[in-house]
């Protein structure tokens, strides 16, 4: 079995931690509010203050009229052995010992004061005072404000319910044994501690009440109906208090010597003699400390519980935002071609169909192309006006014999330029909208994938960096494309299938050398060549020959195209997106690379937060770990 002060010193040596991280409880389910304590509440002139001194044995809080605790005092008291001399330290002042304990009271006051000013207002941020005595049992005690029922010159008007939350924040969590601290000399009834107690712990199972003034009460009358659990009962035993006196105090009469006073007090009185064995201070003290380490005994698995929960949250947390990283050139450059792998992955996942939007390329192509394909005007440029004007323009001088191969040339031609997108065309620039289009699907597709790409996260600068070097990228394969593209137009420009045309004339002259009396009737002659031969039927059939031939190239276009723009745009931004900045970077000085890896500093306060937060709940396992509780 764990001895009493190894458990006791255990919670002691938790609390303070927690305090030095700035967890003191308040919000939500923390390792502050998990650790058993004993919180002494009381309305003010209860006598609070003075139950304190006597477990302690020594005088050492502040008094005065008014609000005098505004701040909650942690107090621990650790025994020492006989003839060892006290002294005390504060968690805010760890390399300073006290043995003043006059410098104690000034320096509890001007702790509060750091925090509050030089006013009447509270604060929930505890001061931790630890007391090195032969004189104690190994205790922790909470003293919170006293409870008041109206706000006096210089406090504001919300003070009373500010008391009243701060207590009850304590007091409500199930691990928090209540020290209801009532005077003798007032009604029970009208107790603040017990009014506040019977809402919060209605059983009685947490609460520890304290009846104080006893020997200021009225002659002939007594406590008896509380002390002995008839007027209130509690699970515990009532325990009564004799308070030194205003003279006692104002005579500095010793701590020790009042100790010894107030149990002769109950040995020779008459209605609590019978009860002397269980009254007073010291027996407070070491009923609350068996108590105490009882509860912290009950306690500690659910505790333990709570730390390796809170620990593996912890460390998945910084898994994701990513932990601390070497400062050296070459960890900094591991770092961000890490990081740059991580964004890739997610690119490509993008592209491939592991995550929504490569399909947009697909549909640009199968959707959108053919379409603008198909508003193309090839109908004004082959229609009968034109035609007759390009051939005659072609013609010259001298007029085609046969056929007009320098027209059909020329309208050829004047039909594939509408794929390279001059001014007149109704679709701008066809040749390039695809490797534009694509274009915007791969920045958005970066974009998205810089967004989804966590550990990207931290480092704006980086995150930037990477969003220009693909930006940059992107750029240069699509000026690829459209090079590429063009060669693809410019040679059905070069070369026209000739056997395309042979078939016509092959079709044309399917009905040769007929026979019969009709044959001379059915039997065509070759126009003219003359203005004659520009008839309309004759223009018409040209028209169509070459938009045949240019429905031909469209086709062989539409099947193209997709295979240069991916072939050029996205099977690069696969390979190479980021292949540039590799070289970039590997040239890159240490000073820069750090640069790049500058992070949010609110992010990196977060890391800061939860890597102390990781290190006191290890530590907290590690210091229950050591300790024979079981």
């Amino acid at each position: 079995m764990a001895r009493l002060e190894s458990l006791i010193g255990l919670v002691n040596r938790i609390q303070r931690a927690c305090t030095a991280l700035g967890d003191h409880g308040g919000e939500g389910m923390s390792l502050w509010e998990a650790l058993p304590s004993v919180a002494v509440v009381g309305g003010q002139s209860s006598g609070k203050s003075s139950v304190l001194e006597s477990v302690v044995g020594r005088d050492f809080l502040p008094r005065g009229s008014g609000i005098v605790t505004r701040r909650p005092l942690v107090l621990q008291l650790h025994r020492l052995e006989d003839g060892r001399s006290e002294y005390a330290e504060f968690l805010h002042a760890p390399r300073k010992k006290f043995t003043d304990f006059a410098s104690v009271r000034k320096e509890i006051s001007d702790e509060t004061d750091r925090i509050t000013g030089k006013t009447k207002h509270i604060s929930n941020i505890p001061i931790h005072l630890s007391i090195y005595s032969p004189n104690v049992v190994n205790l922790t005690l909470i003293d919170l404000p006293g409870l008041t029922k109206v706000a006096v010159e210089g406090q504001p008007d919300s003070i009373v319910e500010d008391i009243e939350n701060m207590v009850r924040s304590y007091v409500e969590k199930p691990n928090c044994i209540i020290l209801a601290i009532s005077p003798a000399n007032q009604d029970i009834a009208t107790s603040d501690a017990i009014k506040l107690a019977r809402e919060v712990d209605p059983s009685g199972e947490r609460t520890f009440g304290v009846m104080t003034k006893l020997d200021l009460m009225d002659k002939g009358t007594n406590a008896l109906d509380v002390i002995e659990g008839r007027a209130y009962r509690l699970q515990h035993p009532w325990v009564g208090i004799v308070n030194r006196s205003q003279a006692d105090i104002n005579k500095n009469v010793d701590m020790m010597a009042a100790r010894r006073k107030e149990q002769e007090y109950f040995e020779n009185s008459p209605d609590y003699g019978h009860l002397a064995h269980r009254m007073g201070s010291e027996y407070l003290a070491k009923l609350l400390s068996k108590h105490l380490e009882t509860v912290i005994r009950q306690r500690i698995p659910s505790i333990i519980a709570l730390i390796n929960k809170t620990i593996s949250e912890l460390d998945a947390e910084l898994d994701r935002i990513g932990r601390p990283i070497g400062i050296d050139s070459g960890a900094q450059l591991y770092t961000i071609l890490e990081l740059c792998r991580a964004f890739d992955r997610v690119f490509k996942e993008h592209l491939d169909g592991g995550r929504p939007g490569g399909d947009r390329i697909y549909k640009v192509f199968d959707h959108q192309l053919p379409a603008a394909l198909k508003k193309l005007p090839f109908d004004r440029h082959l229609s009968i006006k034109n035609v007759q004007k390009v051939v005659t323009e072609a013609d010259g001088y001298q007029p085609h014999l046969i056929a007009p191969e320098q027209g059909y040339r020329r309208l050829i031609d004047g039909s594939i330029v509408y794929f390279k997108g001059p001014a007149e065309a109704s679709v701008d620039a066809v040749m390039f909208y695809w490797s534009t289009l694509v274009h915007f699907v791969l920045k958005e597709l970066v974009r998205k994938s810089i967004a989804e790409t966590e550990e990207l996260k931290r480092f704006p600068t980086l995150t930037s960096d990477i969003a220009a070097a693909c930006t940059e990228a992107l750029e240069k394969f699509r000026d690829e494309s459209r090079k590429t593209v063009t060669r693809l137009v410019e040679m059905e420009s070069s070369y026209l299938t000739v056997e395309f045309f042979r078939k016509l004339n092959m079709e044309g002259d399917r009905n040769p050398n007929q026979t019969g009396p009709n044959a001379d009737k059915n039997r065509k002659e070759p126009p003219a060549p003359n203005m004659d031969s520009h008839g309309d039927n004759y223009l018409r059939r040209i028209a169509s020959n070459v938009n045949s031939y240019i429905m031909m190239v469209c086709e062989t276009l539409r099947n193209s195209i997709p295979k240069a723009v991916v072939h050029c745009q996205v099977r690069e931004a696969k390979r190479s997106l980021l292949n540039h900045f590799y070289a970039q970077i590997g040239r890159q000085e240490k000073e820069r690379l750090g640069a790049m890896l500058d992070e949010d500093p609110a992010l990196m306060e977060k890391r800061t937060l939860i890597a102390k937060r990781l290190e006191l709940y290890k530590s907290a396992r590690d210091e229950i770990d050591s300790v024979a509780w079981k």
